[in-house]
């Protein structure tokens, strides 16, 4: 029998058996909002059975034992034979599955497609967010194989298939494929243009040998890549196949895996290729062209992956403050608690309607919505990633030393929290990127303004921030050294412009007041007192 003084009390029940889907109050009607009416009884359908998956103890065990069990790098076989294979936790892969079956690598093929797959991203990643790489450069593939028709033709369906397919085999004898991507190499990090692998072309129009490095390669178990390198035209994109249609390995070797601050679970890998046999996709010499809308879709995975995890992140911290019993009562009707659990919510819900703002941008895909969003994705790229650290700081602090545990799955998060900032070009990249935009594109500053324009006259504190973001546009001067700053206040307004439009008063009022209007601190919790903050953190509670 245990002792009296080992009784417990006064902990949180774990957050678990719940629908995360329908307890996302932002994201759920974000699908209502920009979705077409004849397809949100069958999204809400697929939501909230992802939603409920994700939430099941099961799920959130396989997401531990993912990370508890890292992948392991096999050079060789038994034999001496080089193989150069990746071995995972059985967890990973029925994540990994899961998610290719819930469709997260298939929204080109479908009405509502980005749309869907957003919401779906931003659910599931929430139980593991490691294996979302390899979903997002599956689905981020498709537009650079566009490129080339047959190439689209042969692959697109392997790549949009809900079925996967593990194992190293032919892709022709497989039901599905997952893509990886190396663009990087040790001398040049994103400066791709300082590339070294070299491309020599082979006697079959449009294939190649290629010779070289990857300092970054994610996901190499992967069945096919897409990678940079420099053929006698310049720098040019090529897809990479792990086996070639005859069986036999391609030349891929592996030469170590990373050991990451966190993101355990994904295997991101140094290779060499050495007479490797590459595909040319699109023409000598347009590499970054043929390249760039891949990255473009990856960078909106990064908004996606950092909303899911300052969702996951305030989620935990309300649930805990909701049960937690702290001087008298229970901590979330603490005052300077609700402060800190309000401002975090605001965080949270801004980085949703934003992110699948640029989701529903995607589909349209008309001419206005494509210049929209070459200004809006490194503007969210860059504020969006950069604000989940903090956010995930603050909310294990929530749960104090409870916080500070592994076992309460916070650590993973803040682990997990730098990552989209870096991947697929860091803060700088990001600023110079919209930069180049302001400069070169101006339609894309043109339909930027418009979307902000409609919400203006509705709050005045957003109307400052317009005028203000105006004022600094006009002014060019010293313009790349103060490009974050400009950045910065670029994704503030548009995040403003929306919650005005969409969200309700609490919270677009607290929002305009701290993050526009100035009145808030260096610090989460710090926002005016007289807001009705109570309302933003109910709205942030996951109860569905």
């Amino acid at each position: 029998m245990a002792a009296s003084t080992h009784t417990v009390t006064n902990q949180a029940p774990p957050l678990v058996g719940y629908d995360v889907f329908a307890a996302d109050r932002a994201l759920v009607e974000a699908v209502e909002r920009h979705l077409d009416p004849q397809l949100l009884d069958e999204a809400r359908d697929e939501l909230t059975t992802l939603g409920r998956t994700t939430g099941s103890a099961q799920v959130q065990e396989w997401g531990v034992l993912a990370n508890e069990n890292p992948p392991k790098l096999r050079t060789h076989d038994r034999y001496g034979n080089r193989v150069d294979e990746v071995e995972f936790h059985p967890s990973w892969h029925r994540l990994l599955g899961k998610g290719v079956s819930a469709g997260l690598t298939a929204a080109w093929s479908r009405p509502g497609g980005h749309l869907r797959r957003a919401a779906g991203f931003i659910v599931w990643t929430q139980a593991e967010a490691g294996h979302g790489c390899p979903l997002s450069m599956t689905h981020a593939a498709v537009p650079a194989l566009r490129t080339d028709p047959a190439l689209a033709a042969e692959w697109e369906p392997r790549l949009t298939s809900t079925v996967y397919d593990q194992g190293l085999r032919p892709a022709a004898q497989k039901a599905g494929v997952l893509f990886g991507m190396g663009m990087t190499e040790k001398q040049g990090g994103s400066d791709v243009r300082a590339n070294t692998t070299e491309a020599r072309p082979l006697a079959e129009d449009g294939t190649y040998e290629l010779t070289g490095h990857k300092w970054f390669c994610s996901a190499p178990m992967s069945d096919g890549f897409l990678v940079l390198a420099q053929a006698p035209g310049g720098l040019t994109c090529f897809l990479v196949p792990r086996v070639l249609e005859d069986g036999t390995r391609n030349v891929f070797r592996i030469q170590r895996l990373k050991d990451k601050l966190g993101n355990k679970s994904n295997a991101s890998s140094e290779v060499e290729f050495d007479g490797t046999w590459g595909r040319r996709v699109g023409d000598e010499g347009r590499g970054v062209r043929t390249i760039i809308e891949m990255v473009s879709a990856t960078r909106l995975d990064c908004v996606l992956g950092a909303a899911s995890l300052m969702r996951q992140a305030v989620a935990q911290a309300v649930h805990h403050s909701a049960h937690r019993e702290a001087f008298g009562g229970k901590l979330i009707d603490k005052p300077l608690m609700r402060n800190v659990l309000a401002d975090l919510a605001l965080e949270s819900e801004a980085a949703t309607t934003l992110a699948m703002r640029l989701a529903a941008a995607y589909d349209d895909g008309g001419e206005e919505e494509r210049a929209f969003l070459r200004l809006a994705v490194p503007a969210a790229k860059y504020w969006v990633t950069k604000r989940c650290t903090p956010v995930a700081v603050e909310a294990l602090e929530c749960l104090g030393g409870n916080g500070y545990v592994e076992e309460s799955g916070m650590p993973r998060l803040l682990r997990e929290s730098p990552l989209n900032s870096i991947w697929e070009g860091a803060g700088n990249v990001q600023a110079l990127d919209l930069l180049r935009a302001l400069q070169r594109e101006p339609q894309a500053l043109n339909a930027f303004l418009r979307e902000v324009g409609l919400a203006r006259g509705a709050d005045h504190r957003l109307d400052g921030a317009i005028k203000n973001l105006l004022a600094e546009l006009a002014d060019l001067d010293g313009i790349e050294a103060r490009a974050r700053r400009l950045v910065e206040r670029i994704a503030l307004v548009l995040q403003g412009s929306l919650l005005v439009r969409y969200a309700p008063p609490e919270v677009a009022d607290a929002f305009c007041a701290s993050r526009l209007g100035g009145d808030w601190g260096s610090a989460f919790g710090t926002l005016p007192h007289s807001l009705d903050l109570a309302t933003v953190v109910e709205r942030a509670r996951p109860v569905s």
